[in-house]
């Protein structure tokens, strides 16, 4: 998907036709409603006039002129990281906002990089009645009064979780498929445990561990009273688990929170160690043991400056056959930090900046620094040194680094950060991604985010700024920003706080982490079944929290509250969005191959620079930048159109073949025809001469025949063939009663009369045959066949209707040859 465009495909933004009604019923999401309305409002990004209505759920803004959403000035509430009033300094106004000097102004900060700025006209309270409003239901003080929550029943419903994740495991254990029934169930996690590692249900009733799921993958060689023994070692009990195994060489991808080795670094755990060695055994229990490496995403010096409160990190001297690499990753409030500098930095410098002024690219260079947007982001110096590339560029080589170790190794490895749920999730679910083609598939990505990011307990509801479950919100946004040009002052904001940036648990975690996806996806484009509009539209969906998936902080909260059982889940409507159009929509990948890449990803470290992501950074800032997927668009384009014309010919063949069957049956009929027709001319020459020879033989004997009949167009020379007809004249044409017309129905009728009636009347004969025969009349005899009337022609006086003979059932076996 390009640029802008991305909401298209979402439903909250679609926008409608100019020829819908001035409601908003056609807009209205079901079970969203409006609460505040404010008409000729101004967005002052793009200088459009609308009508802004706050609903339920989002922001919502209409263009007056085309009825249609703008989709810049259209956002989730939850999306919102902040807002506040602002005024105009007189002193400095510039030259653009001359006619807007009056206007009452409202930023919103997304935390999808948006800075929004809408203008509403003075004296209206407009602008006051849309603050209220977003300042009670932007950050509602309890979970319940979500949207998600309150919009009723959803048709995306969401199936188990739970049984999704054990799904998963028995996947990567190869035990087979999960199914509902629980015997089968036991007897599946009984075959599982005969293996190197099972499945364990010590954290079923959460008690052990409130943030990790209720199943778990150990080894089997460790007990659960064991575990129960090594996880008082690991901060929030977070003890080391297995997230993922390797097939083939058994090696595996563990996961936990820091040891509590005190302030004198020295504490030490027994069945930590004996937990954490079994991590590197042979999978058939025999041989060396594998070599471990313990990645600790963290600084040193924050490793060491944890141990003050009880934390730190292992010593490779007590854990046998291991090695200790720190990567040095920033925690969540240097994250938070760098995102909000690199949304500063595209705003001012972007083509729809929120002050409202025509900055560097609209003033008509459309080159920064010597190119385009895109290319220069490679710099990080040139993005305002926010940092954020930097972030990402650490997060993608500690991925790789564990991928290799891994699968250039078979060595095992356990990561952990501070508590085992931020940089942690990031390192090890990107190294999953690296490491099975199957998570680079839609149902896979879908097992990974459910297994690492949900199952084991990243606290979304904290880093998105959200309500838990406690009924209290996870953050107090940071004051707004002042602009850079000095022309607009904050004058009241909501989401600000006067206390430190430290006393702020919101964090763009996850959203950074699929940053990190889209980089792999763009350094290998035919590995991943999705795209990165895929990515977008998932990120926009988390984001605005319409579904619950993405609520609260673990797996124990979602279930304890009945959270997927009343909200609608985000993969199905993803799906659904996929259905419609199948391979085609863009959420598909158009130069995936799974050949390509059915192993491992190992990038090297020139493959790891980072760049802006265009499809979501620049969406907003600079929408022309963002069509960095053009070339996708147009190939999925030629995809579509060589698939109709493959359709088309595939339709024209069966036509032709069609059509070939139709003609070689015709021309079989044909032949059959004519061999027909030359039977019947045959036939009729015959009958014809036969005729003929009759006609004169009567003639012969002085009787005339005559006719009656409408046939005589069967036998009429125009209607034969003209070969078979020279010289034919019809016997019937000529004999007709004089002057009678004959119906279609009317029968073929010969009548036989003498040809000279004198004869008739003057013979001897005649005159007995009239005073003695009551058949002899003036016309003639009326009895051919009787003996006395022989004085011409015996068939003198015949009158035969031919056609009812031939309707007759007479068998010409009844009359024999002569």
């Amino acid at each position: 998907m390009e640029g802008a465009a991305v909401w298209d495909v979402l439903e909250w933004t679609k926008g409608v036709s100019s020829s819908s009604s001035h409601g908003l019923a056609e807009f209205l999401l079901e079970g969203e409603e409006v609460l505040v309305q404010g008409h000729g409002v101004v967005l002052v990004n793009t200088d459009q006039a609308g009508t802004l209505s706050i609903t339920n759920f989002r922001i919502l803004f209409l263009s007056e002129v085309s009825r249609d959403i703008i989709k810049l000035g259209t956002i989730a509430l939850t999306t919102i990281e902040r807002f506040s009033k602002l005024v105009i300094k007189t002193s400095s106004v510039p030259r653009q906002f001359d006619k807007a000097s009056s206007r009452r102004l409202l930023q919103v900060v997304g935390k999808d990089l948006r800075i929004i700025v809408f203008g509403f006209r003075p004296r209206t309270k407009q602008r006051r009645a849309v603050f209220d409003a977003l300042s009670r239901y932007t950050k509602p003080a309890r979970l319940w009064d979500m949207f998600t929550l309150t919009c009723g029943p959803s048709k995306f419903s969401n199936s188990n979780p739970k049984s999704r994740l054990i799904d998963e495991y028995l996947r990567l254990l190869r035990s087979g498929s999960f199914s509902t029934s629980c015997e089968e169930i036991d007897d599946r996690l009984l075959h599982a445990s005969k293996l190197c590692w099972r499945i364990s249900s010590v954290n079923s009733e959460y008690s052990l561990c409130p943030t990790y799921p209720s199943s778990l993958i150990v080894p089997t060689s460790i007990s659960d009273e064991e575990i129960q023994q090594a996880s008082s070692f690991r901060a929030r009990g977070r003890f080391p688990v297995i997230s993922w195994c390797h097939p083939g060489t058994g090696v595996v991808l563990a996961r936990s929170s820091q040891p509590m080795i005190g302030l004198m670094m020295n504490m030490r755990s027994n069945m930590d160690e004996k937990l954490v060695a079994a991590l590197c055994m042979q999978t058939n229990g025999k041989g060396p043991r594998r070599k471990l490496y313990i990645a600790d995403a963290r600084p040193r010096k924050n490793a060491l400056a944890n141990s003050a409160m009880g934390g730190g990190s292992e010593s490779s001297s007590h854990y046998f056959q291991s090695e200790v690499v720190f990567f040095g990753i920033d925690n969540i409030h240097a994250m938070r930090e760098s995102l909000a500098r690199l949304r500063d930095y595209l705003d001012t410098y972007g083509t729809t900046s929120s002050d409202g002024m025509s900055s560097f690219l609209r003033n008509g260079g459309w080159t920064w620094g010597g190119g385009n947007l895109s290319s220069m982001s490679a710099s990080v110096s040139t993005l305002g040194d926010s940092g954020w590339l930097s972030h990402v560029q650490s997060v993608l080589a500690g991925s790789a680094w564990i991928a290799a170790r891994v699968a250039m190794e078979s060595a095992s490895v356990l990561v952990h950060c501070s508590d085992g749920w931020d940089r942690t999730t990031q390192l090890v679910s990107l190294a999953c991604l690296l490491l099975d083609p199957y998570y680079r598939t839609f149902n896979g990505f879908q097992a990974l985010v459910e297994k690492d990011w949900l199952a084991f307990g990243h606290p979304f509801s904290d880093r998105l700024g959200i309500p838990t479950v406690s009924g209290i919100s996870s953050t107090n946004s940071e004051l707004s920003r002042q602009s850079s040009t000095g022309s607009i002052s904050r004058t009241s904001s909501v989401g600000g706080s006067s206390h430190s940036q430290s006393s702020n648990n919101s964090s763009p975690i996850f959203l950074q982490w699929v940053d990190c996806v889209s980089q792999l996806l763009r350094v290998y484009p035919r590995a991943f079944e999705f795209s990165s509009a895929f990515l977008v539209d998932f990120l926009d969906c988390v984001l605005s929290c319409r579904f619950g998936n993405f609520l609260c902080n673990s797996e124990q909260e979602r279930q304890q509250f009945g959270i997927d059982e009343s909200c609608g889940c985000i993969w199905m409507y993803l799906a659904h969005m996929r259905t419609a159009e199948g391979s085609a929509h863009a959420h598909y990948n158009v130069f995936y191959d799974p050949s390509k890449h059915d192993g491992p990803l190992l990038p090297p470290a020139a493959a790891l620079a980072p760049t802006l992501w265009p499809q979501f950074h620049l969406r907003w800032a600079c929408p022309s930048e963002a069509q960095a997927g053009e070339l996708e668009s147009r190939v999925r384009f030629m995809r579509t159109k060589y698939a109709e014309m493959a359709k088309a010919k595939d339709m024209a063949d069966m036509n032709v073949k069609e059509l070939r069957c139709s003609v070689e049956n015709l021309a079989a009929e044909l032949q059959k025809e004519k061999l027909l027709c030359t039977s019947a001319v045959a036939t009729l020459r015959r009958v014809y001469k036969e005729n003929i020879a009759i006609k004169k033989a009567i003639e012969s004997l002085g009787c005339k025949v005559h006719l009656s009949g409408n046939v005589s167009h069967l036998m009429d020379t125009g209607n034969l063939v003209p070969e078979t007809t020279a010289g034919f004249t019809s016997p019937l044409k000529d004999n007709l009663l004089d002057g009678e017309e004959l119906s279609e129905k009317d029968d073929l009728c010969v009548s036989i009369v003498a040809m000279d009636e004198n004869l008739v009347s003057s013979s001897p004969i005649s005159s007995v045959c009239e005073s003695l025969c009551p058949y002899r009349t003036r016309e003639g005899c009326r009895w051919p066949d009787a003996r006395c009337a022989k004085f011409g022609s015996q068939f003198v006086g015949l009158k035969a209707n031919f056609d009812a003979f031939d309707r007759l059932s007479i068998r010409d076996c009844y009359f024999g040859l002569e």
